[in-house]
């Protein structure tokens, strides 16, 4: 993606299912949990450089010990230096004697002494999309009690599109909620629900007598964290991928009823593993595809601590109705790692499907045109956009030389011709340098020095030639107007042709990726130019009344009024709008820019599984959703920034 966007979270959850010493005798080691949790993190460190945080629930504790633990951080490179920190602690503590490797209770004392020598281990990457953007916004957050079965860490990938609801239930329920985020009322409803069926157990154990220190194993025993769950996403609304820990051990991880986050899970009879990417479970657990899980949308997976031994099980259960199973396109456009087997076929995929418009653009004349890609993240698009060029020029080939046998022209000088011209022709034009970027970052002056991210390859394209480029996604198209554009005009093409493997961004996500602002939206911005200019500005103020009045509506009831401001343009008419507003004006070259965007149709055809698609289309999975939208569109033009989402009072 050219545009910096900042978007997803990871999740990563491991559940021992021994003590730490079997693993130390089998691996060498009473880390395994946690170097397991760490591998799984930094497998998915594309997910989130805003900050991370780990957490760790030890079972069965001695009272006095304590049993659940945190650590979190904002600063550059956080995973490794979190990493180091832990170890370096480790290994201070063995060189004080505090925990000795030569004694038959080295497992237990590492137990008892390293923060994350325990069984049940929780990590998160954030990018935040709201909130707090320090420490202190970073997850897992923990609710704290003396109760273990009160005690709370929860962690997720989410944005809540009903924050200011679920805040107002916890208002309406006497609670006195902060303000910070939706991770914070994700937290306290859940732990509503926590304290609710502890407080039930507790009084009825109490009142028939029970000996209050033989209390807390019946209330272990019988809590029911997926009926929990239950209660809880009655009211929730939005995208999400949820782990938490409950002090006395149980653990859970939960995914929406559209399934628009994504979750896998792998277990074996070491170990319960779960991530928002199935790649890295495949890789860190040496697993195949197959024994990777995709959590189903709408379920709930809780992972019960029986008090008497490590051992545990998995039982999965649905905790909402089923609702269209829509999940985030975006993760296999851009987000996810390409090494998972599905999502690269499907990059290659997304870049087969615009060849004929490609071609219609540089009519057919693939000798005089070159073929690259920026950034990094187009590069299995722009293989499988090249590999369909390919096989799109040996048909033509093929055609030709049958022909001509019919015909009694095929000579060895046709056959020369048609099989030595008019191929694909393929180069590394332009090149990131990443320390410049970095550099670049932090610099208030970071306009005027933009355009210096990218280096080319001078003298590979010719002044007849066209330069085909492909991108992912094109969001703002402020990166490709201030930077890659400007840079591709150095290599003085007659046209450079940019092709976006993503459609047209046209509408707000609301859940999870920072994409809220319509005002930077390069589609709509050219839709609205257009109107104008055509004399159709009172569509837009029609729209914006729309909208209004929609959101004087219950969300149930609500549809996206947004949508009528694109109904008279067409796809064609807003890339062409984009292709002129891109091209920059304070540049020497006078060739042609053209931006093409993947079509809905391919797009699906492409992804057929991963059909989330409101950010292209506005239809939106869930009812939040649609009064993002229009609450957009009214924070547009009455001047706002605020995200539509952020509203928590």
């Amino acid at each position: 993606m050219s545009d910096t966007l900042t978007h997803e979270c990871g999740l990563a959850f491991v559940r021992l299912k021994h003590d730490i010493g079997y693993y130390r005798e089998k691996y060498g080691t009473c880390l395994w949990g946690y170097q397991r949790l760490m591998l799984l993190m930094e497998k998915q460190h594309n997910r989130g450089q805003d900050g991370i945080g780990i957490g760790c629930c030890k079972l069965n504790m001695p009272i006095g010990q304590p049993y659940i633990f945190r650590d979190r951080s904002a600063e550059r490179d956080s995973l490794v230096k979190m990493m180091e920190s832990q170890l370096t602690d480790y290994a201070e503590l063995k060189q004080a004697g505090i925990i000795d490797e030569n004694s038959q209770d080295f497992a237990a004392q590492v137990k008892r002494h390293f923060q994350f020598g325990g069984e049940v281990l929780l990590g998160h990457l954030r990018y935040g999309t709201s909130g707090e953007f320090g420490e202190g916004g970073c997850h897992p957050f923990i609710r704290r009690s003396n109760y273990p079965t009160k005690t709370l860490m929860v962690a997720g990938n989410f944005n809540m599109t009903n924050a200011r609801d679920l805040n107002h239930h916890l208002i309406d329920r006497g609670q006195h909620p902060v303000f910070a985020t939706d991770t914070q009322t994700v937290l306290e409803e859940i732990g509503y629900h926590l304290d609710l069926a502890h407080d039930h157990i507790y009084r009825r154990e109490r009142d028939k007598g029970t000996n209050g220190r033989d209390i807390p194993a019946h209330i272990s025993d019988e809590l029911d964290v997926a009926r929990l769950i239950f209660e809880c996403g009655k009211i929730w609304d939005g995208g999400y991928t949820i782990g938490g820990i409950v002090g006395n051990g149980d653990a859970f991880v939960l995914r929406d009823p559209n399934g628009i986050r994504p979750c896998h899970y792998y277990e074996d009879d070491e170990v319960i593993a779960f991530a928002s990417e199935r790649a890295p479970l495949m890789t860190v657990f040496a697993c195949e595809e197959e024994n990777v899980n995709e959590l189903p949308a709408g379920h709930v997976a809780v992972i019960k601590h029986n008090q008497d031994t490590p051992q545990c099980d998995l039982q999965i259960s649905p905790f909402s109705n089923p609702q269209p199973y829509t999940p985030c396109s975006f993760e296999r456009i851009y987000f996810s790692r390409p090494n998972d087997p599905d999502i690269y076929q499907e990059r290659k995929a997304l870049g087969g499907t615009m060849i004929h418009q490609i071609l219609k653009e540089i009519d057919n004349d693939l000798e005089n045109t070159v073929f690259s890609f920026v950034p990094n993240t187009a590069e299995i698009a722009y293989h499988g956009m090249m590999g369909a060029l390919r096989q799109h020029r040996r048909g033509e080939v093929r055609d030709q030389l049958v022909e001509a046998q019919k015909s009694g022209t095929l000579d060895q000088d046709l056959i020369d011709e048609l099989i030595m011209r008019n191929w694909p022709r393929a180069e590394k034009i332009a090149h990131k340098d990443v320390k410049m970027r970095t550099f670049i970052s932090q610099e208030k002056g970071r306009d005027q020095m933009v355009s210096h991210v990218y280096d080319i390859s001078y003298g590979v394209v010719k002044e007849t030639d066209n330069l085909v480029v492909m991108d992912d996604s094109i969001v703002r198209g402020t990166t490709l107007q201030k930077s890659i554009l400007k840079i591709l005009a150095k290599t003085n093409p007659k046209k450079i042709i940019i092709a976006s493997t993503a459609p047209q961004i046209r509408y707000p996500d609301c859940y999870g990726i920072d994409m809220s602002e319509l005002g930077k939206f390069i589609a709509f911005r050219a839709a609205e130019r257009l109107l104008i200019r055509r004399g159709q500005q009172s569509l837009l103020g029609d729209v914006h009344k729309a909208c209004l009045e929609e959101l004087k509506k219950p969300d149930h009831e609500m549809v996206n009024a947004m949508q009528q401001l694109y109904a008279p343009l067409t796809d064609e008419d807003i890339s062409a709008e984009i292709s002129a507003m891109v091209k920059p004006e304070d540049i020497a070259w006078d060739g042609e820019v053209c931006v093409v965007y993947q079509s809905i149709e391919n797009l699906h055809k492409a992804i057929p599984v991963h059909n989330g698609d409101w950010y292209f289309t506005g239809n939106y999975p869930t009812p939040g959703g649609n009064r993002v939208a229009n609450q957009s569109l009214v924070s547009y033009f009455e001047g706002s920034t605020a995200r539509p989402y952020d509203s928590f009072l």
